[in-house]
């Protein structure tokens, strides 16, 4: 099975976009220590918008993303952000090796 690539683009409440990124700093490192079919998780900022976040993220295969999902990280982090988050678009790719 291929790997899953993530290309999410969160959308922040005004103003909390720097609350919420430590918040993913945090979650990250906890997946990649934790999550064995996490293989990479990369938080951006564009200079232009200072409501959204991009991350880039890549799994193993399909079934690592399902175990990311249900994770205990992934819901702390949504407990962590309650209110700061408007809305978050996420696109699933296949990486080219």
């Amino acid at each position: 099975m291929p790997k899953l690539a993530i290309i999410a683009i969160i959308e922040t409440a005004a103003g909390k976009r720097d609350q919420v990124v430590p918040l993913l700093k945090t979650h990250g490192a906890r997946c990649l220590k934790d999550e064995p079919g996490t293989l990479h998780f990369e938080i951006m900022v564009p200079r232009e918008d200072d409501s959204k976040i991009y991350l880039h993220e890549v799994y193993q295969d399909d079934a690592a993303f399902e175990t990311h999902r249900n994770s205990a990280s992934i819901a702390r982090f949504r407990q962590e952000s309650a209110g700061m988050i408007v809305k978050i678009d996420v696109i699933r790719t296949t990486p080219v090796e």
